[in-house]
């Protein structure tokens, strides 16, 4: 069993990410898992979204 992290500012960008990771990915997902934080700095929010997907490698 294996786990990749993904980190974005954006969460079209972190679609992409784990989107591109699945498309190569040789061997069966056993979960994903998805988190939003939300920080505020002065007037900006600053957003972070984050996966991590479980598999396992053949």
């Amino acid at each position: 069993m294996k786990v990749k992290l993904f980190d974005e500012a954006h969460e079209l960008d972190l679609e992409a990410s784990v989107n591109k990771f699945l498309a190569t990915l040789d061997g069966d997902i056993i979960d994903i898992k998805y988190q939003v934080a939300l920080s505020i700095s002065g007037e900006e929010q600053i957003y972070c979204f984050s996966a991590m997907v479980i598999y396992s490698s053949e």
